[in-house]
C-alpha cells in the first residue's frame, strides 16, 4: 500500500463519523468552498470537522505528495487505518504530524457564527475533538469579530477606541432628540421608522450624503429627505459620544477596511482561512466586510441554505448566497442527509420549498422512517385551538415525553396570548423565547448606563439615562445645559459636571452635579478591578440601592435582579482573560436572546417561526395556519415576499423531529377583530398522503339555521371542508386562466397592463406585468384576480 492510499484511509478513518458528502466538505480547505447545508444535515459537525482537518492534516487529503516514513509508523498507520488504533490526543497528534501537509495555526482560522453561544459551543467542541490547541481558533459573530477590529483601529476613522455600543432603547433615544432639535414631529413621524430606515441604510453601506431621497416616480419624498437630515445629525451626535450603534459596527469596519488600506492588510494577514456560517442571511455590508477579508488568501468557505433565508426585514438578501458560487468560482458540496425528522416531515417540507424559484435546489431525506402523519387539526376558533394545543401536550407528558420536546411556533408574537392563557389554566409550565429579556429590565440598563459612562465621559445618552436616577434635582433644562457646554467646550459632561461652580447657568445646581461627576471621576481611574466590585460601588456612591431599599417588594426584586448581573459579572471573569469593564460591557451589548436559550429548562417553548431557527424539538405545534396570517396579507401581491413566508414554512416544519400538528381556525379574533381565513397556501403544498385531517368543529359546531340542521349529512360534510379547499384549489389552478407573454390584462389596483412573463407556481402562476400606469410588477394571477382583456 502506497503512501498516499495508507494517509487517505486514515484520514478517512479519524473523520469515519461522518457521511461522504460531509468528508468532502471537510476535505476541501483551499480555495471558495459553498456549503449548501440542508435543515438537519448535520452542519455544525461538518464545521467543527472541517476545522480540525485544517488544524490536524491542513490540505493533506486533496494533495498528492509523499513522504518518507519508518517501518514503525507505517505500521501505526495501518493498524490505525484498519480500526485497531483508538481515536485519542495522543494518536491525533502523531497522525498529524506524519500526514500533515500546509496545516493551519488555530489563530489563523476566522469562524464567523450568527450568535455567541454558536461560537462558544463550536471553540468547545474542537477542544472536545482531540483537536491540540482547538479552542484558541478565532470563533464569533460578525459583530463580536468587527468590535475587536475596531478595538484595535478605529482612531484611524477619527473615534477612540474606549467607544461605547448604543442598545435600540439608546439608539431610539438619540433620533428622538434629534427629531426634537430639527423640530420633526414624532407625532407626524414615528422615531422608529426613522430608525429602521437608517438601520437599512446602514445594512446597505449608505453613509447619510448617500442616502437616497428620491421616491417611485423620481421624485424628492419629503419624509426619505427628513429622515437624511435625522441620519445626518443622528451620526454626529454619535460620534461627538464616541458611541457607535448596533449597525455601524460592521459599517466601520467595512469604512476602517476601505480608508486605512494597511490596517486591512494587517487583518488579512491574521487570518489564512474564513468560515462563515449562516450565510444566507447576510447583508450587504457583511458581503462586503467578508470579501475584503477574504481578497488575503481567498481560502473562504461559506455555509448554509438557501431555503432557509428568512431575514430579509432584517436587511439579509438571499442573492448573496445565490450568487456565492459564480462570484467567487466556488467549488459546491451539498449537504442532504437529514438526521433530524422522519421521512414524512421531510416529504412535507420538500414538497413545499418546491414552489420556490430562488434556489439552488436539493432534496432532504432521512433514513430515520417515515414516522407519522403530519397532523392538520380545523378548530372553532382560538380559543379551542389553544385548548387542543394545551391538552396535547399534556397527553405527550402523560406518554412520557418532557415538556421542552414541545416547541409551539406562530408567525407573530401576538398570536401567543391565547396560548399562554390555555397553557396556564392547564398547568403546562412554558416560557417565551423572544419576551422581556434580562438586560432589557429597568434597573439593570440603569447598572449598566452607570458602567457606560464610567468606561466612557463622553457617553451622552447614557448619562442622560442615569443622571436623575435616583432623583437628585437635575431637571431637563439643567441636563440640557450641561451637554451644550461640553458640546461647545469639546470637553466631556463628565468634566462639566465636576466643574460646575465653574459655570454661572451651572453653578445653583453644582450641589447635585459635582458630587455625581466626581463618582463618575472616581470609580472610572480603575476599570480594570473586579467588575461585580464596581458595581457595588455603584449601588452605594449613587444612593441607588438605597431607593431600590424604600420600594418595597418591588425594590426587593429589582435588588435581586442587580445580584445575578453581579453573578454573571463574575461568571463573566472567570471565563475570559480579558475581563476589563470595557471587555465585559462589550459581552453586554452582543448578547442576544438565543445566548440566554437553555435547552434543558424543562419548559414548553413558546416563540416565532422566525425565533425557532436552529432549533429542533421532537413535537411542533404550527399555530394559525391561514391565509392573511401565514403568509401575511401584505406579502400576498409580492412574490418575492410570498418565497420568503414559504421559506419561513419550511423552517417551521423542518424543526419538528417526530410529530408535526397543524392547526386552522374556522375564525380567529386577532388584532382587534374577527377575521375568517382560508388554510394556508402552503399546507396545501404538502402531499395528502402526508396529512391527517382531525376536524373537533364536529362537537363545536357554530349556529346553524334550522334549514341547515335539517339538512342530511350537514356535519359530516363540514368535518371535510378542509380538504376540499385543497382540492378544490388544486382543481382550480387546473382550470385557472392560462397566461402568456403578450397578453393584455386588467387588475382591480393598477389598472391594465401587458403580460411580459409567467411561470407556474404551485397552484398559482407569477406574473411580471408592465402596467401602463403603475410600472412592471410581479403578482400571483389567483389571489390578485387578474383578468384577460
Amino acid at each position: 500500500m502506497n503512501f498516499t492510499e495508507l494517509k487517505k484511509q486514515c484520514i478517512d478513518r479519524f473523520f469515519s463519523r461522518t457521511n461522504e458528502q460531509q468528508r468532502k466538505a471537510i476535505y476541501q480547505t483551499k480555495g471558495a468552498v459553498l456549503i449548501i447545508a440542508g435543515a438537519g444535515s448535520g452542519k455544525t459537525t461538518v464545521l467543527c470537522n472541517r476545522i480540525a482537518n485544517m488544524i490536524l492534516f491542513g490540505s493533506s487529503y486533496n494533495t498528492e505528495f509523499e513522504r518518507d516514513i519508518n517501518s514503525e509508523d507505517e505500521k501505526f498507520l495501518k493498524s490505525f487505518a484498519a480500526g485497531d488504533e483508538e481515536v485519542n490526543p495522543e494518536n491525533a497528534e502523531r497522525l498529524s504530524m506524519l500526514l500533515g501537509y500546509e496545516r493551519a495555526a488555530p489563530w489563523k482560522i476566522l469562524a464567523v457564527t450568527f450568535t455567541n453561544k454558536a461560537a462558544g459551543e463550536l471553540k468547545e467542541r474542537l477542544q472536545n475533538m482531540n483537536v491540540h490547541n482547538g479552542g484558541e481558533v478565532f470563533a464569533g459573530t460578525f459583530h463580536s469579530a468587527c468590535v475587536r477590529i475596531l478595538r484595535r483601529g478605529i482612531e484611524a476613522i477619527g473615534y477612540k477606541n474606549s467607544f461605547t455600543i448604543y442598545d435600540q432603547d439608546d439608539s431610539l433615544r438619540v433620533i428622538k432628540d434629534v427629531m426634537k432639535a430639527l423640530q420633526v414631529s414624532d407625532k407626524a413621524f414615528s422615531p422608529k421608522e426613522f430608525q429602521a430606515k437608517i438601520s437599512h441604510a446602514k445594512d446597505k453601506l449608505l453613509t447619510p450624503d448617500r442616502f437616497p431621497v428620491y421616491g417611485d416616480g423620481g421624485r424628492v419624498d419629503f419624509k426619505l429627505e427628513k429622515a437624511k437630515e435625522i441620519y445626518t445629525e443622528y451620526q454626529k451626535r454619535l460620534k461627538a459620544a464616541n458611541a457607535l450603534d448596533f449597525d455601524d459596527i460592521i459599517m466601520k469596519t467595512v469604512e476602517l477596511f476601505e480608508k486605512a488600506p494597511e490596517v486591512l492588510e494587517r487583518w488579512q494577514k491574521s487570518f489564512d482561512y474564513i468560515m462563515v456560517d449562516e450565510y444566507q442571511d447576510t447583508n450587504m455590508a457583511q458581503y462586503r466586510l467578508i470579501s475584503l477579508l477574504a481578497e488575503g488568501s481567498g481560502n473562504l468557505c461559506v455555509v448554509g441554505d438557501e431555503d432557509q433565508s428568512i431575514y430579509r426585514f432584517r436587511g439579509a438578501t438571499i442573492e448573496n448566497i445565490l450568487s456565492f458560487e459564480k462570484q467567487f468560482n466556488a467549488r459546491v458540496v451539498k449537504l442532504e442527509q437529514n438526521y433530524r425528522s422522519t421521512e414524512t416531515i421531510l416529504d412535507a417540507a420538500n414538497a413545499v420549498i418546491r414552489n420556490n424559484t430562488q434556489r439552488k435546489g436539493k432534496n432532504l431525506w432521512s433514513d430515520l422512517g417515515e414516522g407519522e402523519k403530519i397532523q392538520l387539526h380545523l378548530l372553532q376558533g382560538e380559543t379551542d385551538e389553544s385548548d387542543f394545543i394545551a391538552n396535547t401536550v399534556m397527553e405527550l407528558k402523560a406518554q412520557g415525553e418532557c415538556f421542552k420536546d414541545n416547541a409551539i411556533l406562530y408567525r407573530s408574537n401576538a398570536m401567543s396570548r391565547s396560548v399562554e392563557l390555555s397553557l396556564s389554566k392547564s398547568g403546562v409550565p412554558y416560557r417565551i423565547i423572544g419576551g422581556t429579556k434580562f438586560y432589557d429590565r429597568k434597573e439593570i440598563k440603569d447598572i449598566i448606563a452607570y458602567l457606560s459612562v464610567i468606561n466612557n465621559n463622553f457617553d451622552t445618552v447614557r448619562l442622560q439615562r442615569i443622571i436623575n436616577e435616583p432623583k437628585r434635582g437635575i431637571g431637563d433644562a439643567t441636563q440640557a445645559e450641561v451637554f451644550r457646554i461640553a458640546e461647545g467646550l469639546g470637553i466631556s459632561p463628565v468634566e462639566v459636571m465636576q466643574r460646575s461652580e465653574e459655570f454661572v447657568t451651572l453653578s445653583k445646581k453644582s450641589k447635585a452635579l459635582v458630587p455625581l461627576g466626581n463618582v463618575f471621576g472616581e470609580l472610572g481611574q480603575d476599570t480594570e478591578r473586579p467588575i461585580d466590585n464596581i458595581i457595588d460601588d455603584i449601588m452605594k456612591a449613587t444612593g441607588y440601592e438605597i431607593m431600590l431599599l424604600t420600594q418595597g417588594d418591588e425594590g426587593q426584586g429589582r435588588l435581586e435582579n442587580i445580584r445575578e448581573l453581579k453573578s454573571g459579572a463574575i461568571t463573566f471573569m472567570e471565563e475570559n482573560e480579558e475581563h476589563s469593564l470595557s471587555d465585559y460591557l462589550e459581552n453586554i451589548a452582543l448578547i442576544t436572546d438565543m445566548d440566554n436559550y437553555d435547552a434543558e429548562e424543562d419548559r414548553v417553548v413558546l416563540m416565532t417561526m422566525h425565533g425557532a431557527k436552529g432549533l429542533e424539538f421532537n413535537n411542533v405545534f404550527i399555530v394559525g395556519a391561514e391565509e392573511n396570517i401565514f403568509p401575511s396579507y401584505r406579502s400576498q401581491l409580492d412574490s418575492v415576499e410570498i418565497e420568503e413566508e414559504r421559506r419561513l414554512a419550511y423552517v417551521a416544519i423542518t424543526r419538528a423531529r417526530k410529530k408535526l400538528y397543524i392547526t386552522h381556525t374556522r375564525q380567529r379574533l386577532l388584532y382587534g377583530q374577527t377575521m375568517r381565513n382560508k388554510l394556508s397556501r402552503f399546507i396545501g403544498e404538502i402531499p395528502n398522503k402526508d396529512i391527517e385531517l382531525t376536524d373537533h368543529t364536529l362537537h363545536t359546531a357554530p349556529v346553524q339555521t334550522a334549514k341547515q340542521q335539517k339538512k342530511p349529512g350537514y356535519l359530516q360534510q363540514e368535518a371535510r371542508h378542509a380538504q376540499i379547499e385543497k382540492i378544490a384549489a388544486r382543481i382550480a389552478a387546473a382550470h385557472a386562466e392560462t397566461f402568456t407573454a403578450g397578453d393584455r390584462i386588467r387588475h382591480k389596483v393598477f389598472g391594465e397592463g401587458t403580460v411580459i412573463s409567467a411561470k407556474e407556481m404551485g397552484n398559482d402562476t407569477l406574473l411580471e406585468i408592465a402596467f401602463d400606469t403603475k410600472g412592471t410588477k410581479k403578482i400571483m394571477a389567483n389571489f390578485a384576480k387578474v383578468e384577460k382583456l
